[in-house]
């Protein structure tokens, strides 16, 4: 089933307690088309300027990503600058310049406008709403924002909301959303907004997925070494929206497996900087990573406490 995404493409410059990269590929379409491309064809939408290198839509293509949908128009690519401490929670922006991201107005190819299952990354929520304008009855819409809409753009997010399947934000945007505390509580707010499924990303602690009747938890994958978590949240929604399209079922067995494979793009993703780790994974890596992920949480059901 095809898959369409619809972000941003830019040039990451990162530093962390175990090393720093200049102007790598980077954006949340890049890292959930990137991901997403293990598992069905993606197709691409997003805008870069005249001084994006041919190597990255090569490296893009090579994927197999349909990138028909990239504007390529006169100016700067959007650029982003951040740092991150030892606890790799959080990055602290330094620098951020739009260039062309700041006018970007996604056009749809009429070749893409049959997809079935989209996923609308972050971006400016009124860009979202004019996406799914442009998309001829998907099965399945996927959705991500942040703080910045939330609180800046609360309306138009809310519109978009009652439009949408999944919704996939941290616990930070959860609370900040629903005006709850606890996630719980915030879960049911939210889906009172329209989203039936939210999936909440909680970074090394996992994720949580709220379907209005039962709570799945899913561990984060507990690695020796992380270099840079920028992308991972981008990378595990590749992984979710990914496995779904290719099955074309959204069950809930179907989106525990999904949360899983998602899971194990993004630990993949944080163990180098860009796209270094995951661009050429092989499916024997997913496949082992995922049945270590099952053997972490697998346990045997107990009749009684002195068993």
């Amino acid at each position: 089933m095809s898959l369409l995404v619809v972000g941003s493409v830019a040039f990451d410059s990162v530093k962390t307690p175990f090393g720093e990269v200049a102007e790598a590929l980077g954006g949340s379409a890049t890292f959930f088309s990137t991901s997403a491309s293990y598992f069905t064809k993606v197709s691409l939408v997003a805008v870069v300027g005249s001084d994006f290198p041919e190597k990255h839509i090569l490296l893009l293509k090579g994927r197999g990503i349909d990138l028909k949908g990239l504007q390529k128009v006169e100016g700067k690519t959007f650029r982003w600058k951040g740092e991150y401490g030892f606890a790799l929670n959080e990055a602290k922006t330094l620098d951020t310049q739009l260039n062309v991201f700041q006018t970007f107005k996604p056009e749809i190819p009429d070749s893409y406008r049959d997809s079935k299952v989209v996923f609308l990354a972050n971006i400016d929520p009124d860009l979202q709403s004019d996406v799914l304008d442009q998309v001829k009855n998907p099965l399945w819409v996927g959705c991500d924002t942040m703080n910045y809409w939330i609180e800046g753009k609360r309306a138009s997010l809310l519109k978009i909301l009652k439009r949408v399947d999944l919704l996939m934000i941290n616990d930070g945007e959860a609370r900040q959303l629903s005006g709850e505390s606890n996630l719980v509580a915030a879960a049911a707010g939210i889906h009172a907004m329209g989203p039936r499924i939210l999936i909440i990303k909680r970074g090394e602690y996992g994720a949580l997925m709220f379907n209005g009747k039962s709570v799945f938890a899913a561990p984060a994958f507990p690695l020796e070494k992380i270099f840079d978590p920028t992308g991972a949240g981008d990378s595990f929604a590749g992984g979710v929206m990914g496995y779904l399209s290719r099955h074309e079922k959204f069950s809930d067995s179907q989106l525990r497996k999904a949360i899983i494979y998602g899971s194990v793009m993004a630990s993949y993703n944080v163990e180098s900087f860009s796209l270094d780790r995951i661009k050429n994974l092989t499916e024997d890596e997913i496949i082992s990573r995922y049945r270590k992920f099952k053997e972490l949480t697998h346990f045997e059901a107990m009749e009684a406490l002195d068993e």
